[in-house]
Protein backbone atom coordinates (compact mmCIF):
# COMPACT_ATOMS: atom_id res chain seq x y z
CA UNK A 1 0.00 0.00 0.00
CA UNK A 2 1.11 3.52 -1.02
CA UNK A 3 0.82 6.26 1.79
CA UNK A 4 1.15 10.08 1.60
CA UNK A 5 2.16 12.50 4.56
CA UNK A 6 -0.65 14.78 5.09
CA UNK A 7 -0.23 18.32 5.08
CA UNK A 8 -3.75 18.78 5.75
CA UNK A 9 -4.95 19.66 9.60
CA UNK A 10 -7.43 17.03 10.96
CA UNK A 11 -9.67 19.76 11.59
CA UNK A 12 -10.32 20.21 7.46
CA UNK A 13 -11.72 16.77 7.11
CA UNK A 14 -15.61 16.75 7.94
CA UNK A 15 -16.91 15.16 11.05
CA UNK A 16 -19.05 13.03 9.45
CA UNK A 17 -15.47 11.35 7.95
CA UNK A 18 -13.89 11.68 11.32
CA UNK A 19 -16.63 9.94 12.72
CA UNK A 20 -16.69 7.19 10.26
CA UNK A 21 -12.98 6.45 10.19
CA UNK A 22 -12.72 4.53 13.70
CA UNK A 23 -15.40 2.18 12.44
CA UNK A 24 -13.50 1.35 9.12
CA UNK A 25 -10.83 0.76 11.90
CA UNK A 26 -12.23 -1.00 13.83
CA UNK A 27 -13.80 -3.44 11.21
CA UNK A 28 -9.97 -3.63 9.66
CA UNK A 29 -8.74 -4.78 13.10
CA UNK A 30 -11.21 -7.43 13.12
CA UNK A 31 -10.33 -8.74 9.83
CA UNK A 32 -6.38 -8.80 11.04
CA UNK A 33 -7.49 -11.01 13.32
CA UNK A 34 -9.20 -13.37 10.96
CA UNK A 35 -5.99 -13.24 8.90
CA UNK A 36 -6.59 -11.01 6.24
CA UNK A 37 -3.12 -9.16 4.97
CA UNK A 38 -5.28 -6.87 2.50
CA UNK A 39 -8.78 -5.22 2.79
CA UNK A 40 -10.80 -3.48 -0.08
CA UNK A 41 -13.13 -0.65 0.13
CA UNK A 42 -15.81 -2.25 -0.97
CA UNK A 43 -15.20 -4.96 1.88
CA UNK A 44 -15.04 -2.40 4.31
CA UNK A 45 -17.85 -0.61 2.91
CA UNK A 46 -20.03 -4.04 3.39
CA UNK A 47 -18.72 -4.88 7.06
CA UNK A 48 -19.97 -1.12 8.41
CA UNK A 49 -22.54 -0.52 6.53
CA UNK A 50 -21.49 2.47 4.45
CA UNK A 51 -21.43 2.79 0.60
CA UNK A 52 -18.17 1.47 -0.74
CA UNK A 53 -17.57 5.51 -2.36
CA UNK A 54 -17.88 6.59 0.55
CA UNK A 55 -15.15 4.68 2.39
CA UNK A 56 -12.79 5.26 -0.61
CA UNK A 57 -13.34 9.19 -0.13
CA UNK A 58 -12.81 8.93 3.55
CA UNK A 59 -10.23 7.66 3.38
CA UNK A 60 -8.42 9.94 0.08
CA UNK A 61 -9.32 12.79 3.54
CA UNK A 62 -5.98 10.86 4.98
CA UNK A 63 -3.98 10.79 2.25
CA UNK A 64 -4.52 6.83 1.74
CA UNK A 65 -3.87 5.02 -1.36
CA UNK A 66 -4.96 1.45 -1.79
CA UNK A 67 -3.30 -1.27 -4.45
CA UNK A 68 -5.15 -1.58 -7.97
CA UNK A 69 -7.44 -5.10 -7.37
CA UNK A 70 -5.78 -5.35 -3.89
CA UNK A 71 -6.86 -3.08 -1.76
CA UNK A 72 -5.12 -2.05 1.42
CA UNK A 73 -2.71 -3.86 3.27
CA UNK A 74 -4.73 -4.38 6.73
CA UNK A 75 -1.63 -3.70 9.35
CA UNK A 76 -0.33 -0.45 7.17
CA UNK A 77 -4.11 1.01 7.29
CA UNK A 78 -4.19 -0.04 10.83
CA UNK A 79 -0.88 1.60 11.75
CA UNK A 80 -1.97 4.32 9.42
CA UNK A 81 -5.55 5.25 11.14
CA UNK A 82 -4.54 4.96 14.89
CA UNK A 83 -1.45 7.15 14.32
CA UNK A 84 -3.75 9.51 12.51
CA UNK A 85 -6.86 9.36 14.67
CA UNK A 86 -4.64 10.26 17.99
CA UNK A 87 -4.81 6.71 18.95
CA UNK A 88 -1.57 5.94 19.47
CA UNK A 89 -0.52 9.03 21.57
CA UNK A 90 -1.42 9.16 25.38
CA UNK A 91 -4.35 11.58 26.32
CA UNK A 92 -4.92 12.28 30.27
CA UNK A 93 -7.75 12.82 31.72
CA UNK A 94 -9.96 13.46 34.69
CA UNK A 95 -13.42 12.44 35.25
CA UNK A 96 -15.92 14.67 36.88
CA UNK A 97 -18.89 12.87 38.56
CA UNK A 98 -18.87 9.30 39.96
CA UNK A 99 -22.56 8.28 39.51
CA UNK A 100 -23.28 5.36 37.67
CA UNK A 101 -22.30 6.34 33.92
CA UNK A 102 -18.99 7.92 35.34
CA UNK A 103 -18.10 5.06 37.11
CA UNK A 104 -18.99 2.64 34.32
CA UNK A 105 -16.01 4.78 32.19
CA UNK A 106 -13.80 4.75 34.75
CA UNK A 107 -14.44 0.67 34.28
CA UNK A 108 -14.14 0.92 30.35
CA UNK A 109 -10.78 -0.21 29.66
CA UNK A 110 -11.80 0.04 25.83
CA UNK A 111 -10.87 3.90 26.53
CA UNK A 112 -7.22 2.53 26.99
CA UNK A 113 -6.51 1.04 23.85
CA UNK A 114 -7.75 4.53 21.69
CA UNK A 115 -5.70 6.28 23.98
CA UNK A 116 -7.64 7.42 26.63
CA UNK A 117 -5.88 7.34 30.34
CA UNK A 118 -8.76 8.30 32.66
CA UNK A 119 -5.82 8.95 35.31
CA UNK A 120 -8.90 10.19 38.70
CA UNK A 121 -12.60 10.52 38.90
CA UNK A 122 -13.56 13.67 40.87
CA UNK A 123 -16.86 13.67 43.06
CA UNK A 124 -18.50 15.58 46.27
CA UNK A 125 -19.70 12.10 47.63
CA UNK A 126 -18.14 11.49 50.93
CA UNK A 127 -18.75 7.77 50.54
CA UNK A 128 -16.72 7.79 47.45
CA UNK A 129 -13.86 9.81 48.47
CA UNK A 130 -10.38 8.06 48.84
CA UNK A 131 -12.07 5.02 47.21
CA UNK A 132 -11.20 3.54 43.86
CA UNK A 133 -13.24 2.63 40.81
CA UNK A 134 -11.32 -0.07 38.81
CA UNK A 135 -8.82 0.65 40.29
CA UNK A 136 -9.01 4.55 39.21
CA UNK A 137 -9.07 6.59 42.47
CA UNK A 138 -11.49 9.28 43.23
CA UNK A 139 -11.00 12.47 44.63
CA UNK A 140 -12.65 14.92 46.62
CA UNK A 141 -13.90 17.93 43.89
CA UNK A 142 -12.21 20.37 46.20
CA UNK A 143 -8.75 19.07 45.13
CA UNK A 144 -9.78 19.77 41.44
CA UNK A 145 -7.76 22.64 40.24
CA UNK A 146 -4.68 22.10 41.80
CA UNK A 147 -4.47 18.26 40.99
CA UNK A 148 -5.10 19.17 36.93
CA UNK A 149 -2.21 21.46 37.50
CA UNK A 150 -0.01 18.90 38.88
CA UNK A 151 -0.53 16.80 36.37
CA UNK A 152 -1.08 18.98 33.70
CA UNK A 153 -4.85 17.25 32.56
CA UNK A 154 -5.83 19.13 29.81
CA UNK A 155 -9.05 16.64 29.17
CA UNK A 156 -12.02 16.62 31.06
CA UNK A 157 -14.76 14.07 31.11
CA UNK A 158 -18.15 15.48 32.17
CA UNK A 159 -20.81 13.17 33.37
CA UNK A 160 -22.63 15.46 36.13
CA UNK A 161 -26.34 15.98 37.10
CA UNK A 162 -27.38 18.31 34.38
CA UNK A 163 -27.96 21.50 36.91
CA UNK A 164 -25.02 21.11 37.79
CA UNK A 165 -22.83 21.23 34.07
CA UNK A 166 -22.36 24.64 33.17
CA UNK A 167 -20.86 25.67 36.54
CA UNK A 168 -18.72 22.97 36.42
CA UNK A 169 -17.57 23.40 32.94
CA UNK A 170 -16.28 26.94 34.02
CA UNK A 171 -14.67 25.74 36.93
CA UNK A 172 -12.44 23.36 34.54
CA UNK A 173 -11.57 25.91 31.95
CA UNK A 174 -10.41 28.03 35.26
CA UNK A 175 -8.50 25.49 36.35
CA UNK A 176 -6.98 25.09 32.46
CA UNK A 177 -8.88 22.72 30.76
CA UNK A 178 -8.42 22.65 27.10
CA UNK A 179 -11.21 20.15 26.17
CA UNK A 180 -14.49 18.20 27.58
CA UNK A 181 -16.08 15.32 26.84
CA UNK A 182 -19.51 16.16 27.95
CA UNK A 183 -21.75 12.91 28.63
CA UNK A 184 -24.81 15.65 29.79
CA UNK A 185 -27.87 16.54 28.10
CA UNK A 186 -27.03 20.08 29.05
CA UNK A 187 -25.01 22.53 26.26
CA UNK A 188 -22.13 23.32 28.12
CA UNK A 189 -20.51 26.74 26.58
CA UNK A 190 -16.93 27.30 26.97
CA UNK A 191 -14.23 29.21 25.51
CA UNK A 192 -13.70 28.82 21.26
CA UNK A 193 -10.10 27.47 22.32
CA UNK A 194 -11.56 24.71 24.35
CA UNK A 195 -12.56 21.71 22.28
CA UNK A 196 -16.04 20.64 23.79
CA UNK A 197 -17.58 17.26 22.43
CA UNK A 198 -21.21 16.27 23.07
CA UNK A 199 -22.13 13.10 23.81
CA UNK A 200 -25.54 12.62 25.03
CA UNK A 201 -27.28 9.13 25.21
CA UNK A 202 -30.75 10.79 25.31
CA UNK A 203 -30.45 12.37 22.17
CA UNK A 204 -29.29 9.20 20.25
CA UNK A 205 -32.26 7.31 22.39
CA UNK A 206 -34.72 10.39 21.44
CA UNK A 207 -33.19 9.71 17.85
CA UNK A 208 -34.11 5.58 17.81
CA UNK A 209 -37.50 6.23 18.95
CA UNK A 210 -38.23 8.67 16.67
CA UNK A 211 -36.93 6.33 13.66
CA UNK A 212 -38.50 3.30 14.88
CA UNK A 213 -42.02 5.31 15.02
CA UNK A 214 -41.62 6.34 11.32
CA UNK A 215 -40.41 2.94 10.56
CA UNK A 216 -43.71 1.42 12.01
CA UNK A 217 -45.79 4.34 10.39
CA UNK A 218 -44.06 3.39 7.09
CA UNK A 219 -45.02 0.17 7.38
CA UNK A 220 -48.65 0.26 8.39
CA UNK A 221 -48.91 2.70 5.15
CA UNK A 222 -47.90 -0.06 3.20
CA UNK A 223 -50.18 -2.84 4.45
CA UNK A 224 -52.72 -0.44 4.16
Amino acid sequence: MKTKESKDKVGSIPEPTLRRLPWYLSFVKLLQTEGHRYVSSPRIASGVGVDAALVAKDLSYVKLQGRTRVGYETTALIEYLEEFLGFTQRHRAFLIGVGSLGSGLLADKGLNQFGLEVRAGFDVAQELIGTEVAGVPVHHIDELALRIQAEEIKIAILTVPILQAQLMTDRLVRAGIKAIWNFTPFRIQAPADVVVQNTSMYAHLALMFTRMKAAGERQGQGEA
